[in-house]
């Protein structure tokens, strides 16, 4: 068998030099502090204050460093926006730089709708502070006062003298200047934007529809070479023994081991493929004795941590309150993420020091995971994150970069690791299954009494009662792994997740308790509701809509829902047909308000909502990852359904607004809703109520049998 040694890497041109000339501005404390000279726990720790920088070349180009990503939900152009309007410059002066270990501040990933409410609000400040340290450098310049200054597209002009300028890029000089204020200017006043708050196109739509954008699998190096990794059958298998024989054979082909890691590499592409099919591999298998049909019981039967994450008044006085008691069991399956491009990632060694372009979320965590693997000093490890293909919180984990610095240490080249479909849903972390239980109470007025939720095994993001409740509780079951474990394989988020999950139970539990009182759905939530933001949501989507009043079920096939998440407050009504013969559920239009705070770029968050909304129709109806045990028999689109074009249904977003607000997330809260309304549209149409998602054509016509 054939074994490669170590190679501290291979000689070849420098990476690309992206710094050149220019004034770069350090805000405290992150001007005092060397990050790489600390232990990697506490420099990582130190690092969570927010850190953005800027560098202002010669030409008065504004360069924006950030550790996000860019991966479709169009940061790219609203943080530009953001960087554009506090240091008052042109936005086509403003270019992004972006998830670079080596060039741009630590962050801890791109998910969680994050980057506008929490790394937008430190970029505004630092960008404000600059726009001040620039103020006092022309100041000195021009012989005036900084109050006598203002800034226009770049150029710091005299207000008494407009013939006395100095435009940033002559500030610069190529020099590296190091200062910070003791008194922080504040953030410009959402009345004085010239950029935020107004629709923009996102500014890498060109590349991307040319196909000139480049994606990690886009990339070639001298020297490069492909490769394949011996994968497992099952996540509960364990490798015993392997041939490898029969790929050594082929030509042009090397087999590389490194203990039960084994990979065949070769600059051709295909025979790497075919490598790959001639390893013969033997394994021990340790698998959990659960599949996808005898998951909600097993789930429920499993020993368990018990927390209790909300409570309000008292359950049991609620009982005796209540005129009605409902009490239901939701469950959803696994999800698959399903992002077109599959993870990917090239590496290579100049010296000593490995370069990873890799197709994730985490270029630090990756960073991270290559100095653990390899035992490399963080400097030593650089990532580079180019454009990504959809991520959904899939990408968020980076084996494969993993993997290809691995190999690239290795062989002693270049390589390039390509996840195949197969591999992507076999090795994905899936949105986790779950079950929700809910026992609710009601008085004779329609007004909620109690409020009993318990969810299971997929976390409590958006479990939140919503409604006004005098006595409610909400208790979360998680896995207890000194125990026994309950998830076959790994889990991890996805678009909002499980807030997908908590909003189809709660608003179908709402929707029952509506039907029972004899009260329209809309009335009966805002007869339950104090809270401002939804209210306005659900005034708002009632008009775009043009919603009337109906008690459920109404034969129409209205449905309505609203949630929470990522800090931002949204209310959805759609329109149903149902074809009773053959289950056919078809989505004929949705109508959702969001309310987001600040919205930086409209056109880019209504892009993120009506993608929300065509995502959230696969869970809705089709996917859902068949398992046994620790073998997925989901492998690729062919037997895992996403949504398809033809299923868009005529969509109307709204996005109220609140330029004087903080901003809030964009990219996930659209989809939370899209299940429990639809659920809620198929009861109003027929009676037929689902408790279980998705809501195949099977379990449509089963629920209709029960009527």
């Amino acid at each position: 068998m054939k074994k490669t040694e170590s190679n501290p890497g291979m000689k070849r041109r420098s990476f690309v030099k992206l710094m050149g000339g220019g004034i770069f501005i350090f805000f405290q404390p992150w001007s005092i502090l060397d990050l790489s000279a600390l232990p990697a726990d506490q420099a990582r720790s130190l690092s969570k204050d927010y850190n953005a920088f800027i560098r202002i070349a010669e030409d008065g180009t504004v360069s924006c460093f950030t550790g996000k990503i860019e991966m479709g939900q169009g940061i790219i152009t609203s943080l530009a926006q953001m960087m554009a309007d506090e240091l008052n410059v042109l936005l086509e002066k403003v270019k992004m730089v972006m998830g670079d270990t080596d060039l741009c501040p630590y962050d801890q990933g791109t998910w969680g709708s994050l980057t506008t409410r929490s790394f937008g609000p430190n970029m505004r400040a630092a960008a404000a502070e600059a726009r001040a340290v620039l103020l006092e450098l022309a100041s000195s310049k021009l012989g005036v006062p900084p109050s006598q200054l203002e800034v226009k597209e770049g150029i710091v002009v005299d207000t008494k003298n407009p013939q006395n300028a100095i435009a940033y890029g002559q500030l610069a000089k190529g020099q590296k200047i190091e200062k910070f204020l003791d008194v922080k200017p504040s953030p410009e006043d959402h009345t004085k934007f010239t950029y935020m708050g107004k629709p923009y196109k996102h500014s890498d739509a060109k590349l991307k529809v040319t196909g000139e954008a480049k994606y990690a699998g886009d990339l070639k190096l001298p020297g490069m070479i492909f490769a394949r990794i011996l994968r497992p059958p099952s996540h509960g298998a364990k490798l015993s023994s392997a041939d490898v024989s029969g790929a050594e054979k082929i030509e042009g082909v090397q087999v590389v081991r490194d203990g039960d890691f084994i990979a065949v590499v070769s600059e051709n592409r295909n025979k790497v493929d075919e490598a790959i099919l001639k390893i013969k591999a033997d394994y021990t298998f340790d698998e959990l004795k659960v599949n996808d049909r005898t998951l909600k019981d097993w789930m429920l039967k499993a020993d368990s941590r018990v927390s209790i994450a909300k409570t309000e008044g008292d359950i049991a006085v609620g009982r005796q309150q209540s005129d009605k008691v409902f009490e239901h069991t939701y469950n959803d399956p696994y999800l698959a993420h399903a992002a077109i491009e599959t993870h990917t990632a090239l590496a290579a060694f100049e010296g000593d020091k490995v370069t990873v372009w890799a197709s994730t979320q985490s270029p630090f965590g990756l960073q991270d995971g290559i100095v653990r693997e390899l035992g490399l000093p963080r400097e030593k490890v650089r990532v580079i994150t180019p454009f990504v293909g959809g991520g959904f919180g899939g990408k968020a984990a980076y084996q494969q970069g993993v993997e290809a610095a691995r190999l690239a240490k290795l062989t002693g080249k270049p390589v390039m690791v390509v996840w195949t479909r197969d591999e992507v849903f076999f090795y994905d972390t899936f949105h986790p299954a779950g079950v929700v239980r809910i026992a609710s109470g009601m008085d004779k007025s329609g007004r909620i009494t109690m409020w009993d939720y318990h969810v299971y095994f997929s976390g409590t993001r958006g479990a939140e009662t919503t409604y006004d409740v005098p006595n409610a509780t909400t208790t979360s079951y998680s896995e207890n792994t000194k125990v026994s474990r309950v998830h076959p394989f790994g889990t991890g988020p996805w678009r909002a997740p499980n807030n997908n999950m908590n909003t189809f139970a709660r608003e179908s539990q709402i929707d029952i308790m509506a039907s029972a009182a004899g009260i329209d759905p809309l009335e009966f939530r805002l007869k339950n509701l104090k809270d401002e933001k939804m209210i306005a949501c659900w005034k708002s989507v009632a008009e775009k809509f043009g919603y009337s009043s109906a008690k459920a079920p109404s034969g129409r096939g209205i449905g309505i829902a609203c949630g929470t998440d990522a800090g931002t407050w949204l209310a959805m009504m759609v329109e149903v047909k149902v074809d009773t013969s053959n289950g056919k559920v078809t989505v004929l239009r949705v109508a959702c308000t969001q309310d987001m705070g600040l919205c930086v770029n409209p056109q880019g968050a209504l892009i993120q909502m009506e993608g929300c909304i065509a995502m959230g129709l696969g869970y809705t109806f089709t996917e859902e990852v068949r398992f046994e045990g620790g073998n997925i028999l989901d492998r690729n689109y062919d037997t895992y359904q996403i949504p398809r074009f033809s299923w868009i249904p005529k969509t109307d977003c709204v996005i109220l607004d609140r330029m004087d607000q903080a901003p809030q997330g964009g990219g996930e809260p659209a989809i939370i809703t899209v299940g429990a309304a639809v659920g809620n549209a198929i009861f109003d149409a027929t009676g037929a109520r689902l408790f279980r998602m998705p809501f195949t054509r099977e379990r449509v016509l089963e629920a209709l049998k029960k009527i």
